[in-house]
């Protein structure tokens, strides 16, 4: 398995912070049966600023510290970008790391509590570009929570969107993961990823989240949702499915 949004560098953002702690989550993924990792701290969220500079060689020293323990786990450079007006900017200042060596695809955070009014403009401006905004977690921003055809436009203009795994087995409680059955059900979220933190408070649930996906929506989904993520880590063009507008009565 591919896990195209996690937190396993560290000392660099609220993820382990020692190389212990990360060894521990690199062991953890193993047993999960992941394979390769995006590893994607926080960047320019308030809090923590991880550019391109500071990532790249910290996967370089992980990823040396794996191979020297056996792991079989293979690291590559990522971010999780908070969506900020200067996201432009900093891409051209190389700032920004992408999921693929061609630029292409691009992880983007929203605030917890809205979606910024120059969302749109911004995410027409990066795809002008050819970067395409990936969407993550969407089911735990509030704005999109509380009405996931919100999510409707961007994925109208090309953009795509990845779902928490710890949110589809029920870790942030029955409302986020019930948002999280209702965005599945109706194709508004196309992959899966663990955004895990530790082993303790914030683990992968990777594999619980593909046998739950599979149960509910069939294993056709599961290979569709792993294929993209491979598509996204190696720069290729992806397939989209034909996602619906969710009737009120069927959510509110």
């Amino acid at each position: 398995m591919i896990d195209l949004h996690c937190h396993i560098l560290p000392g660099v953002d609220d993820g382990p912070q020692t190389l212990d702690e990360s060894i521990i989550m690199a062991h953890e993924a193993v047993r999960q049966g992941i394979t390769h990792i995006l590893c994607t701290p926080h960047h320019n969220n308030g809090q923590y600023n991880n550019p391109a500079s500071m990532v790249i060689p910290a996967v370089r020293r992980l990823q040396q510290e794996l191979d020297q323990r056996g792991i079989a786990l293979t690291l590559y450079e990522g971010q999780e970008v908070r969506i900020t007006g200067e996201l432009i900017k900093e891409i051209e200042r190389q700032k920004i790391l992408f999921t693929d060596i061609d630029n292409q695809y691009l992880l983007i955070e929203f605030p917890t509590l809205e979606v910024p009014a120059f969302t749109e403009q911004l995410f027409f401006q990066l795809i002008e570009r050819g970067h395409t905004p990936v969407i993550v977690h969407p089911e735990r921003n509030a704005v999109f929570a509380r009405d996931p055809n919100r999510l409707l436009p961007y994925l109208e203009m090309g953009a795509l969107t990845q779902v928490t795994a710890p949110s589809i087995v029920g870790h942030f409680g029955r409302k986020v993961q019930k948002t999280a059955h209702t965005m599945l059900a109706n194709k508004l979220v196309y992959m899966v990823a663990s955004d895990a933190h530790s082993i303790q408070h914030r683990g992968f649930y990777l594999k619980e989240a593909y046998q739950a996906i599979e149960k509910s929506f069939g294993l056709d989904t599961v290979i569709a949702m792993e294929q993209m993520t491979k598509d996204l880590l190696n720069g290729d063009d992806v397939q989209r499915p034909a996602f619906q507008k969710i009737k009120r009565s069927r959510f509110f």
